[in-house]
C-alpha cells in the first residue's frame, strides 16, 4: 500500500489556466453527488479531513486538486445528478468537466464511483459512455460496501459490473470508508498507472 505523508489540497478550478501546470499524473474522481468519493480520498491517504466532505450533496461546483507527496494528484470532479443545481449551473459544471476530461492530457486514470447497493442511474450510464468515449483507463469503485454483509459483496460487485460493463474489460474493485480491507486492492490497481 502507498503510503502518503504529506497530501494536500492544492486548488480548486473552473478554467485550465486554473489548473496545476507541474505535468504530475492525475487520478480523477467521477460520480454523483454523495456517492462519497471524499470519503474515498481521505480513507485512501488515511486522513480524516483533507477531501472536505459534505452533509449536502451537490456542494462541490469546481474541480478540487488534492497534491499527494508531490507524485500525482487525486482530482475530485463535481458530482452529477444533483437536483438542487440550476439547469443553468448544471450545464456550466457539465461544460467545464467536458473541458477537463476530453483535454487534459495529465489524467492517467478514472475511478468512477458507484453505491454497490443500487442499479446504475440512467446519469450514471451516460457517464460511463462519457468516460469510455474519452478512452482513458477507468476503474469502477463499488463503494459503500459496509452497508451491505461481507458475504454478499462479491456478488453486488458482479451484478454492478454485469449492468454496466457487460463485457467485463473494466476492472470493478468493492470500497468502503468504513471496511479498510478493500484499500490495498484499489492502491495495487492504481499504482499500475502511476509508474
Amino acid at each position: 500500500m502507498m503510503l502518503i505523508k504529506n497530501p494536500k489540497f492544492e486548488v480548486s478550478a473552473v478554467r485550465p489556466n486554473q489548473y496545476p501546470a507541474n505535468g504530475l499524473p492525475e487520478i480523477v474522481l467521477v460520480g454523483k453527488s454523495n456517492v462519497g468519493k471524499s470519503s474515498f480520498v481521505n480513507t485512501m491517504i488515511q486522513r480524516k479531513k483533507l477531501a472536505r466532505t459534505s452533509s449536502e450533496p451537490g456542494k462541490t461546483r469546481q474541480i478540487n486538486f488534492y497534491n499527494m507527496d508531490n507524485c500525482f494528484y487525486f482530482v475530485d470532479l463535481p458530482g452529477y445528478g444533483y437536483s438542487k443545481m440550476s439547469k443553468k449551473e448544471q450545464e456550466q459544471v457539465g461544460k467545464f468537466i467536458e473541458q477537463y476530461l476530453f483535454h487534459r492530457k495529465e489524467i492517467c486514470l478514472i475511478i468512477f464511483c458507484l453505491d454497490i447497493r443500487h442499479n446504475p442511474t440512467e446519469n450514471d450510464r451516460l457517464m460511463y459512455h462519457y468516460i469510455i468515449s474519452s478512452g482513458l483507463p477507468c476503474l469502477i469503485l463499488a463503494n459503500k460496501a459496509d452497508k451491505i454483509a461481507k458475504t454478499k459483496v462479491d456478488d453486488c460487485v458482479k451484478h454492478l459490473q454485469k449492468q454496466l460493463n457487460p463485457l467485463g474489460d473494466i476492472i470493478t474493485l468493492p470500497f468502503s470508508s468504513e471496511r479498510k480491507i478493500y484499500q490495498d486492492d484499489v492502491w495495487y490497481f492504481i499504482e499500475q498507472y502511476l509508474k
